[in-house]
């Protein structure tokens, strides 16, 4: 009696979970990312006299997910700060030069998440807050003005699941992999040959600098329900998970 009471219970939740539609679920977390960054100008890479030093920086904070199935669309809001140092080759008494730049960045990316991984693409919106350059003397200054307020960057990221395994919580490592298409660097900041400082460096013209990262990601997911409508017909209804 009591395996028939089982059996005819999983029956009536496997009917109701087929009468069900799902039309959208969302999820949210936290998010945090570490990694190589820097601001790549190509004449800097071409010149004799300087040479970049692989500089780090991190971001932390936190995003929403809208999902249809497999594929949705992750927001995510991230304060960074982020360094690039440079080495001035002709010069081994001083410390070397570097930028440090912070931001709040909004990615709107494109997710495909199926057998416990996922890839995403997409824009990244970045809102300079404040940047900061400090000298071959080890003497900073603000250099605001002589970068431009936002910028653009291209993003793709691929991981898995590490933790859990559904939709009410995952813990998710990925890599990511992002690159500036605008120039960082204002017409102010040109003039002045930013962002090295030294105009020897751009003795065959102007280049763009283009802000990049690449590094670990990491993020906690919590499901928080879904819409789902009866295939007979009726109101969609919203269903915590």
């Amino acid at each position: 009696m009591h395996k028939m009471l089982i059996t005819a219970v999983a029956i009536m939740i496997s009917v109701a979970a087929i009468a069900q539609k799902q039309l959208v679920w969302f999820d949210v977390g936290l998010k945090a990312q570490y990694g190589a960054t820097g601001l790549f100008n190509s004449a800097i890479a071409d010149s004799p006299d300087v040479d970049y030093i692989i500089s780090k920086g991190y971001s932390f904070g936190g995003k929403v997910g809208i999902n249809f199935g497999y594929n949705g669309l992750a927001i995510d809001i991230m304060t960074s700060t982020a360094t690039q140092e440079f080495d001035n080759v002709m010069d081994n008494e001083n410390s070397n030069p570097k930028v440090d730049y912070k931001s709040l960045d909004l990615y709107l990316l494109y997710r495909n998440a199926k057998n416990l991984g996922y890839f995403e693409i997409g824009p990244k919106f970045s809102f300079v807050n404040s940047v900061e350059y400090t000298d071959e003397l080890g003497s900073a200054r603000n250099v605001d003005a002589d970068y431009n307020t936002n910028f653009i960057s291209g993003v793709v990221g691929f991981g898995a699941n590490v933790i859990g395994t559904d939709g009410a919580f995952s813990g998710i490592l990925g890599l990511r992999f992002e690159y500036g298409f605008t120039d960082a660097v204002s017409d102010v900041g040109a003039e002045a040959a930013a962002p090295v400082y030294n105009p020897a460096v751009y003795v065959d013209g102007l280049q763009s600098t283009n802000p990049i990262f690449a590094g670990l990601v990491f993020e906690i997911n919590w499901g928080i329900g879904a819409f789902a409508v009866a295939q007979c017909g009726g109101r969609p209804k919203f269903i915590m998970f």
